[in-house]
C-alpha cells in the first residue's frame, strides 16, 4: 500500500510504516496536480499538514484513497464529515504537538514582557549608536511570576499551557464552553507530581481579570476576540494567538493597540495566511512567527509515530 506524505512526515513515521510494508512517497505535489498524482500512483493514504487542502472534489475524484491523515490538531483544511460519509478514515494527532505549542506561547509571552520582539529588531540597527536610548526604552519590563494567565479554551493545548504557567508561578484562569474543570498534573524530573484543579469561569471574567491571554480554540464562524472583548481587558494586557487564524479580529487588534486598550499581542497564525497583512508585519507592538507552533523536532517525531500507528492499525 502507498502513503503520500504531501507535506512531509518525520523519520519515525517513515521507519514504522515501511517496517509494516507500506511504501512511503515524500513527493510534495502542487495542490492543482494532487488529484492526478493520487490516481496515477494509486495512493491509499494521503497525509497532510496545513499546506494541503482535501476538499470534496479531491475525495470524489480519488477512489483509491482509504485514509486521510492530518499531522496536527485542527482539520479545517479537510472536509472531514464528507470524507467519512464516503467511507474514508480521517485521522489526526491531537496530543502530539500540545507541549510544543504551549512552549511557543511562553516564548512569545516572555519575549513581549521584556520587549525582546522589538529589541531584536532595533539592536542590530541602532545598538552601536543608541545603546543608552534603547536601554531606557526597554527598561520597564514585567515579570510573569505572580501574574494571571487567562486561557480561552482548556483542551489539550490549553492544559499544556496551564502546566507551564503554573510552573512559572502564575495564576491560571480559563473559559471553555465545553469544559467545567480540568485536573492539571505537573510532572517533575525526579518523578514527583503535583495536581491542580482549574474550574472554568465566564469569558468576560477571564478577559477582565487576566494580565496575559492565550487562545486555544478551533476555527470559528465569528471572531472570538474583537473590539467588544478588547474593551473588557486591562490596558496592560498581552494576547497570544497560536490557535487558528481568524479567531482574532486583526483590524480591531491593531486599533486596540494603537488606542492603548491593550499593550501587545503575539500571532503565530493569521487571517490571510500565508500572506499576512502588512500592517501586522510592520507593527512594533506585535510579536510574530510563521505558524510554527508544532514545528519542533520532538513534536514532529511524535506526530510521525502516531500517524504511522493509526494507519497500521486501520489497514493491517
Amino acid at each position: 500500500m502507498k502513503v503520500l506524505a504531501n507535506d512531509g512526515i518525520a523519520q519515525s513515521g517513515i521507519v514504522n510504516l515501511e517496517a509494516a510494508g507500506f511504501e512511503v512517497d515524500l513527493t510534495t505535489v502542487a495542490q492543482d496536480q494532487l488529484i492526478s498524482y493520487i490516481n496515477e500512483h494509486a495512493i491509499d493514504v494521503l497525509l497532510v499538514r496545513s499546506a494541503t487542502t482535501v476538499r470534496k472534489d479531491l475525495i470524489d475524484a480519488c477512489p483509491s484513497l482509504k485514509i486521510i491523515g492530518r499531522g496536527g490538531v485542527g482539520m479545517d483544511n479537510i472536509d472531514v464529515e464528507y470524507a467519512r460519509s464516503k467511507g474514508l478514515h480521517v485521522i489526526n494527532t491531537p496530543a502530539a504537538s500540545s507541549h510544543s505549542v504551549a512552549e511557543l506561547v511562553f516564548a512569545h509571552l516572555y519575549g513581549m514582557a521584556r520587549f525582546l520582539h522589538d529589541s531584536n529588531r532595533n539592536m542590530p540597527l541602532e545598538g552601536d549608536s543608541n545603546f543608552k536610548l534603547l536601554k531606557k526604552a526597554y527598561a520597564k519590563g514585567t515579570e510573569l511570576k505572580g501574574k494571571t494567565l487567562g486561557l480561552i479554551g482548556l483542551g489539550r493545548i490549553g492544559q499544556a499551557t496551564a502546566k507551564i504557567a503554573i510552573g512559572a508561578g502564575m495564576k491560571v484562569i480559563a473559559f471553555d464552553p465545553f469544559i467545567d474543570e480540568a485536573n492539571i498534573e505537573l510532572e517533575f524530573y525526579d518523578g514527583q507530581t503535583v495536581h491542580f484543579n482549574i474550574q472554568t469561569i465566564s469569558k468576560e471574567e477571564v478577559l477582565s481579570q487576566a494580565d496575559f491571554i492565550s487562545l486555544h480554540v478551533p476555527a470559528q464562524k465569528s471572531y472570538v476576540l474583537g473590539a467588544p472583548e478588547f474593551e473588557l481587558m486591562k490596558n496592560s494586557a498581552m494576547i497570544v494567538n497560536a490557535a487558528r487564524g481568524g479567531v482574532i479580529d486583526e483590524v480591531a487588534l491593531v486599533k486596540a493597540i494603537e488606542d492603548g486598550k491593550i499593550a501587545n499581542a503575539a500571532l503565530d497564525v493569521f487571517e490571510s495566511e500565508p500572506t499576512p497583512e502588512i500592517q501586522l508585519l510592520m507593527n512594533p507592538n506585535l510579536s510574530l512567527t510563521p505558524h510554527i507552533g508544532a514545528a519542533t523536532t520532538e513534536a514532529q517525531e511524535r506526530i510521525g509515530s502516531e500517524l504511522a500507528s493509526q494507519i497500521i492499525d486501520l489497514l493491517k
